[in-house]
């Protein structure tokens, strides 16, 4: 008798924290989680959104605030039951060049993108831990936290370090079937990206990238939710790069 293999993807009884989920990738990876039946949390920086997210629980998250840090582990995750899924999605970017590097913007590109992140992941890690139920962490790296580029000495130190951050976790969580992974999206239609970049950069990149365009938010999310679903049940510790192809030239 051949044996069944379930390949869909199903997140019903299951809760979910998304930081940075009001746009671009991370409001992707909210849709497509309540979608599949998860109950999510998701965060951004203002007291409230222009636009919510229907059926999603919306909580204000300035990683870069220790007292919005602390507010937000008392009132949110120490009375949250369960959850199941952290994607620490959230990120900013700031392009200095090395010799004019602002301290200032330093600190604040590190604890929103690498401090944060390990806050959030000892805390959600202790919780998943003492349900004994395993769970599924995602750092949203980025493509330069494994190549680099002028101008964002910062930045990649920031997603290196998440990479870091992940792999040390993945060995550590491992017995408590708690896998942690990185995804290192590549060049996206967002509007970061179209923030910092000049229409003549875009062209420019646009050559450089063998699938020759930029992904859309909704590729990026759906190899997040893989990565947090039940199909993957073997993966931690691992980078995933999704670039079209980019980093292989």
């Amino acid at each position: 008798m051949k044996r069944r293999v379930n390949m869909y993807i199903d997140f019903n009884g299951k809760t979910a924290l998304v930081t940075g989920g009001t746009r671009g990738i991370g409001k992707s990876i909210v849709t497509i989680l309540l979608g599949a039946g998860c109950t999510v949390i998701y965060t951004g920086t203002q007291k409230k959104p222009d636009k919510t997210i229907e059926n999603a629980s919306y909580k204000q998250l300035d990683l870069s605030d220790k007292k919005s840090m602390n507010q937000f582990i008392k009132n949110v995750l120490n009375d949250t039951k369960k959850i199941d899924i952290l994607i620490n999605n959230a990120g900013i970017n700031i392009i200095e060049p090395i010799d004019e590097l602002n301290e200032k913007n330093w600190q604040k590109i590190l604890d929103v993108n690498l401090t944060g992140p390990m806050i959030l992941t000892r805390e959600v890690s202790n919780k998943m831990k003492k349900n004994n139920n395993g769970g599924k962490i995602l750092n949203v790296s980025s493509i330069f936290g494994v190549v680099s580029k002028t101008k964002r000495g910062s930045y990649s130190a920031s997603k290196f370090g998440l990479i870091g951050l992940t792999r040390a976790s993945a060995l550590e969580l491992a017995p408590y079937n708690i896998l942690v992974n990185a995804l290192c999206p590549g060049f996206t239609s967002t509007e970061l990206t179209k923030s910092i970049l000049s229409k003549e950069e875009i062209k420019s990149l646009l050559k450089q990238i063998p699938m020759g365009r930029f992904a859309e938010v909704e590729e990026m999310a759906k190899a997040a939710i893989f990565l947090c679903s039940d199909l993957n049940s073997y993966i931690t510790g691992q980078t995933l790069i999704v670039d079209g192809g980019f980093v292989s030239k």
